[in-house]
């Protein structure tokens, strides 16, 4: 490894600060060097043809002892192999950069020209800043406002694009504190080249107590109840509700039936759906009465609405009161 990070600072790549960058390093450095070698063994194989069989040479030229046959078959197999192997590990390290650890700290990054728009756990808000802990796994959920735009820290080796109304996510651990660069690598617009931010990467005692400075701002699941109330959820979603709809506590992370005999998970696609296209997923036994809140709802606010709905995971629903009969 030490020599990979001599041959980063010779060609001038971004500092390896997370724990996904020296995977990424070492498979990239691997074929960089696969392949000059390869061109270099060409190359060296044509001079020397060139120079010993030139046009009259007194070089012997019988012919081939091998069939051509199985020249073509070993040189074709050696390639399949190789390439075969490139491909699995390539996807060994897909597959580590898609599945987040499951204790990870989730922080909301939403793109909008041009700037970034992060809030933190706790409710404290950034612009073009994202404070984070080294040692700890930090998943961003990325969501657009507007355009495609594209999440990028060179020195984490992670990108992700942001999509209008979907909810990403991407996950890194930082190894190394300091400031680290970030870039939005998607054209959004007039601006794209000034929508850039830094990370700052800090140790955990420091970050908490960065967390608890400035003023104390309500989390996004208080935030979150409060719109819950603003937007009249409780009229159909609570217990004392003669309206029949689906009770919110404890679906989050768990499959729902829906109509068909399908199931589909609780994440944080499926409660942005229900908001903006409750249609798209209807829950079994449920008529579609809920009405659409796309463009109604903001995207910050959408945020907050999705982690109030998060936060009621680990409770139980409460039983909705029968009507009385006459």
């Amino acid at each position: 490894m030490t020599a990979i990070r001599i041959f980063s600072l010779l060609l001038g790549a971004p500092p390896s600060a997370s724990s996904l960058a020296p995977r990424v390093d070492l498979l990239f450095y691997s074929l960089l060097a696969a392949s000059a070698l390869v061109v270099a063994a060409l190359f060296a194989v044509n001079l020397c043809f060139l120079i010993r069989y030139r046009r009259g040479s007194p070089a012997p030229r019988p012919p081939l002892k091998i069939p051509s046959i199985k020249i073509e078959i070993g040189w074709i197999a050696a390639t399949l192999v190789t390439f075969l192997g490139i491909f699995f590990w390539g996807a060994h390290i897909y597959l580590f950069q898609e599945r987040p650890p499951p204790n990870a700290t989730e922080i909301d990054v939403v793109g909008r020209q041009w700037m970034w728009d992060i809030r933190q756990p706790n409710g404290r808000r950034e612009f073009d800043e994202l404070h984070v802990p080294i040692d700890t796994p930090v998943r961003v959920l990325l969501s657009s406002e507007d355009v495609i735009h594209s999440f990028f820290v060179p020195a984490f080796r992670v990108k992700q694009d942001a999509v209008p109304g979907k909810i990403v996510s991407a996950w890194f651990e930082a190894t190394k504190p300091g400031s680290y660069r970030l870039y939005c690598t998607q054209y959004c617009g007039t601006d794209h080249a000034r929508m850039t931010g830094r990370v700052v990467a800090m140790t955990p005692d420091a970050y908490a107590h960065w967390l608890t400075e400035g003023n104390p701002l309500p989390g996004l699941e208080h935030r979150g109840r409060a719109l819950f109330i603003r937007y009249g959820c409780t009229g159909c979603h609570t217990p004392g509700s003669q309206i029949h709809a689906p009770r919110l506590e404890g679906i989050f992370g768990h499959m729902q039936p829906i109509e068909n005999r399908q199931f589909i998970r609780a994440d944080e696609a499926y409660i942005r759906d229900s908001i903006l296209q409750p249609e798209q997923h209807i829950v079994a036994g449920y008529a579609n009465l809920m009405p659409s809140f796309k463009g109604v709802i903001p995207e910050g606010e959408l945020l907050d609405l999705i982690a109030y709905v998060k936060s009621l995971a680990d409770k139980t629903p409460s039983p909705r009161p029968e009507p009385d009969t006459p």
